[in-house]
């Protein structure tokens, strides 16, 4: 059957289907850019190639690298300063529980996570074993999926400020 305006019932059916399924699948799309823009999934690449020692109880990465599309984020150093007024802790294991604190709000502040950090570099004052372990323990608990990030650790005798232990340094990811 055509009507008035030329078009058969059967055209207008098929023509409005076509929108509603058009529509629905850049509603989809829509849906999937912006979970994937708020989740910001980097597809960072981590190699610990098998003829090197592993390095991940240790808490690092050999390498790492990243797709083409997308920007570096870099981060100053982070220290162990708590609150506004930057009070830090007499504990080492504090000041690298802050550390990595402050690293994340300033990940999240882009829409970041551990996940999308490729290098970080970590100053530790007068650095020696207990440290490390501390440090590494530390590490774990942030990024418990075991892909860190690649790593230096440089042992220093201080830091900007009087009673700093530690800083961290980082670049990140985003797409």
């Amino acid at each position: 059957m055509i009507n008035a305006k030329g078009i058969s019932t059967r055209s207008k059916c098929i023509l409005l289907s076509s929108i509603f399924i058009l529509s629905f699948a850049g509603c989809q799309q829509a849906e999937k850019d912006q979970t994937k823009a708020q989740n910001n999934m980097t597809n960072i690449i981590h190699k610990n190639p098998e003829t090197l020692f592993d390095p991940t109880p240790f808490a690092f990465s050999h390498s790492t690298s990243a797709p083409e599309n997308g920007r570096y984020v870099f981060i100053s150093g982070q220290s162990g300063g708590q609150d506004l007024k930057h009070s830090l802790s007499k504990d080492f294991r504090t000041q690298v529980q802050f550390a990595l604190s402050n690293l994340e709000t300033v990940l999240k502040a882009y829409h970041l996570k551990p996940d999308d950090v490729m290098k970080i570099t970590i100053l530790i004052v007068d650095h020696n074993e207990e440290k490390l372990a501390i440090w590494t323990e530390e590490m774990h608990k942030v990024w418990k999926n075991n892909k860190f990030p690649a790593s230096t650790l440089i042992p220093v005798p201080r830091l900007a400020l009087d009673d700093m232990l530690v800083e961290v340094d980082a670049i990140a990811f985003m797409q």
